[in-house]
């Protein structure tokens, strides 16, 4: 008896692990879980849909096979077309009857509205929409057509020009809201799609990787840390979606480099970590508030410290102090090496001007700098840093 249920058993795994192999092999998407999003609450009182750390975060990040069909579709109804009116006057040329004959009379002072075209991303389901600053910069007027026809006039909430990215909102509810992912959980080798209207010959989805992570000094935003990737992105992609296998929503497309205005493989977009931190502070201030010292900072190479017999190798290089500037009031010099900043190390000019953005004006940071071998405890109260003009 007992060696006839050892049998069954046998058999019945036999059988299992078979089915398995085949399930594994065939359909691999049936095995996967799903990370699940939660809603993420934000300061300024709204909540987005992001997936949890945990399941982005984990080792069991899924493999891609076959067909991005089901990213594609979770992603592109939450993908909009944006289109910008400005009202342009043209200067007056001359009051020579001669020239008003050949040129009909133009160019007399008149008005034309130039037309601009960009995509966006709808950040929550009552009708904020994210996209670039320079997709809206100066518009009289947004409109945003939305994946299923309809088309909606759209406000400007605020602009963050020092990240290129803006805030629009719809007067709409229920909207097919995207899904925040996490791009701190992003590998170099990831496929990525970009979702946006190139061109404007309507929403388009192409397919790339990641091609590298934490691209600075690039010279296109002060603050930098983009995701770059080869997914083809053209003129009408910028503020477009950048998601990953899931759908999720990893970064907002902004830039390409080319030397011919079309894409070549090289574009650029702006990573979550940055985006919930501006869209948060946009719908609460409607402005992006920053700390700010007054300093030119400049890296530190190993060519650089022997140049200028630094005593250091690492940290941040202070080459200028603005005049009464909240770094001048604290005693910081020309020639001074920032170390750390609350107790956090300083590793590059990017990465201390984002701990100077962190910080909370009005409040009092603790630096470190090293001066003639010696290192300075200095109490920087943060000042507020002004938007460009």
């Amino acid at each position: 008896m007992l060696r006839r249920l050892w049998l069954l058993f046998a058999q019945a795994t036999t059988v299992g692990l078979a089915l398995l192999f085949v399930v594994a092999t065939l359909k691999p998407e049936w095995l996967r879980r799903a990370p699940t999003a939660v809603a993420t609450p934000v300061t300024s009182g709204v909540s987005i849909q992001q997936v949890s750390p945990g399941a982005a975060l984990t080792a069991s990040r899924p493999e891609t096979f076959g067909s991005y069909g089901e990213a594609a579709r979770a992603a592109m109804p939450a993908v909009v077309s944006i289109y910008t009116a400005k009202e342009v006057r043209r200067p007056q040329l001359s009051d020579d009857p001669l020239l008003e004959r050949f040129f009909g009379g133009r160019g007399r002072g008149e008005a034309e509205k130039v037309s601009g075209l960009g995509s966006g991303v709808i950040a929550t389901r009552d009708g904020y929409v994210l996209t670039n600053h320079h997709v809206v910069r100066a518009a009289d007027e947004i409109s945003v057509a939305l994946a299923d026809g309809r088309k909606l006039a759209a406000t400007l909430v605020g602009t963050d020009p020092e990240t290129d990215l803006a805030l629009l909102r719809v007067e709409a509810s229920d909207l097919p809201a995207v899904t925040f992912g996490r791009s701190e959980s992003l590998a170099v080798g990831d496929v990525v799609l970009a979702i946006g209207n190139p061109f404007g010959v309507g929403q388009t989805v192409t397919m790339g990787i990641v091609s590298a992570l934490g691209r600075t000094n690039l010279g296109i935003n002060l603050y930098e840390n983009f995701i770059q990737t080869d997914a083809a992105i053209n003129q009408g992609n910028s503020g477009g979606a950048l998601v990953d296998t899931r759908g999720n929503l990893v970064g907002i497309n902004t830039a390409i480099y080319s030397r011919t205005g079309g894409s070549i493989g090289i574009g650029f977009a702006i990573p979550t970590t940055i985006i919930t931190d501006v869209l948060d502070q946009l719908i609460k201030h409607g402005r992006v508030v920053r700390g700010y010292f007054g300093i030119e900072p400049e890296d530190i190479t190993s060519e650089f410290a022997a140049a200028f017999k630094l005593p250091v190798s690492s940290g941040v290089y202070v080459r200028a102090v603005v005049r009464d500037g909240p770094a001048h009031r604290a005693g910081m010099e020309p020639g001074d090496v920032i170390v750390s900043i609350n107790d956090e190390r300083v590793q590059n000019t990017p990465g201390v001007l984002d701990q100077i953005a962190k910080l909370e004006p009005g409040a009092t940071a603790r630096v470190t700098v090293v001066r003639n071998s010696k290192e300075v405890p200095l109490a920087v109260k943060v000042g507020e840093r002004q938007p460009p003009t």
